[in-house]
């Protein structure tokens, strides 16, 4: 069984990278295909030696969203017709790679194309350029759309990274998907007897959706400490909002996070997100997590055991599950004993699985 691994970009480091590591780990000989490659951005994966890209990778840009357009066709040229398999992990173009009949195509989503599907993330985007370009911009944008969609239906099986993300393949894509839930490196993390637990902790790429203006408002008005962890557009803004109360740390080192982690009140997540590895990290350390009750939340909290899920993105809401959760006790060794369950290892075991059984299936 020869494989192929494909993906969109590898440009920078996050959940989708991980998910490509944890890949290379399993699949160490198999190529990896993408459109664009800069290896000094990419932590472990810079040093790989077998990634193979596109004619993009020759265009000198800093952004590859300025390349967005041209996509398609730089994906659809690259080719893999020596494969048995193709596993892509997929948030953009890489599900529209074409393969021969007699090659299984197994796609892991971690959404549908957001920003030809989401009109909250396409009009944030759009406010990055000038207003004169703004109506060819959403011309292009309905054909990427159309372009994505006729593109999902060459994928032979899917596997979503959540069950909100399912019910997104499901809706855009008209197709059915399996889920496996994104690799966790429970080993970084661990609970510790006596955390000092005199702040809440927040952490994540500053942009808007994240709601960190939304902590920082609740907790300037609750008067309770809480620690901001990421960079990004945002961090301007919400560094602004600083106060006795909100402290934004901008980056920290992996040790220092692993420390703010183990010794925080409980960890804060508001956004609505597909996934959502930062929650699970807290609880590998034995925190409890308060989360907004839809995404990828759903999967993985259990409310009143590893943590708090509240309703609505609003000061009001968050503010009266802070208070609940204060009123309340949790046990560390079960939330780590559940974060365990999302562990790195087992991620592959769940893939290897998957394909074998896939491909067996298939190849009848």
């Amino acid at each position: 069984m020869k494989i192929a691994i494909v993906t969109d970009w590898l440009t920078n480091y996050g959940g989708a990278e991980s998910v490509i590591s944890a890949f290379h780990d399993l699949f160490p000989d198999a190529p990896i295909y993408t459109t664009m490659y800069r290896p000094k951005k990419m932590r472990e994966l810079g040093k790989l030696k077998n990634v193979k890209t596109t004619w993009l990778n020759k265009i000198p840009t800093s952004k590859h969203q300025y390349l967005l357009s041209l996509m398609p066709t730089a994906i659809e040229m690259i080719d893999l017709n020596e494969y048995d398999v193709v596993l892509s992990s997929c948030h953009s173009v890489s599900k529209g790679v074409i393969t021969k009949p007699s090659t299984l195509h197994i796609s892991y989503c971690h959404t549908p194309m957001r920003y030809a599907w989401e009109s909250w993330d396409f009009e944030t985007r759009l406010k990055k350029f000038p207003s004169i370009l703004h109506g060819s911009i959403r011309k292009q944008i309905k054909k990427i759309r159309e372009w994505d969609y006729c593109a999902a239906q060459r994928v032979d099986k899917y596997i979503a990274n959540s069950s909100h993300i399912g019910g997104q393949i499901k809706k855009h894509y008209k197709r059915d998907s399996d889920v496996i839930y994104p690799p966790v490196h429970t080993e970084k993390f661990t609970p510790i007897k006596n955390p000092t637990e005199d702040f809440y902790l927040a952490v994540g790429r500053l942009i808007p959706y994240k709601k960190f203006d939304l902590i920082a408002e609740t907790f300037n008005k609750l008067k309770k400490k809480v620690k901001i962890v990421g960079t990004g557009p945002h961090y301007k803004k919400i560094k602004e909002m600083e106060s006795e109360y909100v402290e934004v740390l901008g980056y920290v080192s992996d040790k220092e996070l692993a420390d703010l982690y183990q010794n925080c009140k409980a960890f804060l997540f508001p956004q609505l997100e597909d996934a959502g590895i930062v929650p699970l990290e807290a609880m590998a350390a034995g925190r409890p997590v308060i989360a907004l009750n839809r995404g990828g939340s759903l999967d993985t909290m259990i409310d009143g055991k590893t943590g708090v899920l509240f309703k609505d993105q609003t000061v009001k809401s968050l503010s009266e599950a802070v208070e609940k959760f204060e009123k309340m006790k949790f046990d560390p060794k079960f939330i780590r004993k559940h974060a365990e369950k999302f562990d790195v290892e087992i991620f592959k075991k769940n893939i290897l699985d998957y394909i074998q059984k896939e491909y067996k299936a298939f190849s009848k």
